[in-house]
């Protein structure tokens, strides 16, 4: 069945800019290898889009409204089709100093930055300024699209965890966990997104995306829950060696008590036996003084 807009779709595509012949996106893993665009830190699959929500060029949208799910096909947009035409009103020369303490990065000739809360590209560099622009990349190009509509989402559960991964990219979506009574939709939140940067902000957008996406759902509750971690394997084994050894520990400390006793006696007998010798030395001599006096 042909897909129409507000239906959620998987696409997969190859981008090339047709001036040069030069592949700039893909969403597959072996084509942005063997084109040299992959990253390591990018991920690689069918794309989540709404149609119509313009999450993709507007003459890219247009020509997939009335495609079969599963058909290949190759279109040729215009730059106004595409990321429009290059205005160079949206060119800037920054001050060195400046555009490092904004962007954090050295200026380099092709680079792309965050500037001011804006995509910019740097053009060149000198004369302690920096020049960009913040014209889209690709604005002014005739693009050629390769693209299949992968697969019509009809679960609502998983519409709702894809609009979660377009928030959240960090984390597989598959580890969130949907309860939805009525209107009220419960999030469980999975550990390894709990200290993600920005996590506050991108609840605030999933609830946005449910509300406008799905009319039924009124409440969106975010529940973090903090599981016991599972014993090392290890750790039973140990503890299984200790209770075998201790009961024998207990029966000694019952019967050293009764030997101690007899213990400390040795050492008293030799104190006692110490003494004894001058004492009866003592007594020789005052038997000595008395003989004397009585003489």
């Amino acid at each position: 069945m042909a897909v129409k807009p507000g239906d959620f779709l998987l696409v997969n595509y190859t981008l090339k800019v047709k001036e040069s012949g030069e592949t700039v996106d893909t969403t597959f893993d072996s084509v942005a290898k063997e084109s040299h665009i992959h990253r390591e830190d990018s991920t690689f699959g069918p794309k989540f889009i709404i149609l119509g929500e313009g999450w993709l060029p507007k003459g890219l949208e247009e020509f997939l409204a009335g495609l079969d799910p599963g058909t290949t096909k190759t279109v040729e947009l215009s730059p106004e089709k595409g990321f429009g035409t290059r205005d160079p009103g949206k060119m800037r020369l920054v001050p060195l100093r400046r555009f490092r303490e904004k962007s954090g990065v050295e200026p380099i000739p092709g680079r792309q930055v965050e500037l001011e809360g804006r995509t910019a590209v740097v053009r060149s560099v000198g004369a302690g300024r920096v020049q960009v622009d913040y014209n889209h990349p690709l604005a002014g190009r005739t693009l050629v699209y390769d693209v299949t509509i992968d697969k019509v989402l009809e679960n609502e559960n998983e519409k709702i965890l894809n609009l979660i991964a377009l928030r959240i990219p960090e984390v597989q979506k598959e580890k969130f966990a949907l309860k939805k009574r009525q209107s009220d939709l419960t999030i469980e939140v999975p550990e390894e997104a709990f200290y993600l940067k920005g996590l506050q902000v991108a609840k605030k957008e999933v609830t946005s995306d449910l509300q406008k996406f799905f009319p039924d759902i009124d409440t969106v509750a975010f529940q973090e829950v903090f599981k016991r971690s599972e014993p090392n394997p290890e750790l039973p084994v140990t503890t299984a060696k200790a209770t075998e050894v201790s009961p024998e520990k207990e029966e000694r400390a019952e019967v050293e008590p009764e030997s101690a006793p007899k213990k400390a006696k040795s050492p008293a007998k030799k104190k006692a036996t110490t003494p004894r010798k001058p004492s009866t030395t003592t007594s020789r001599k005052r038997a000595k003084m008395g003989s004397e006096n009585q003489r």
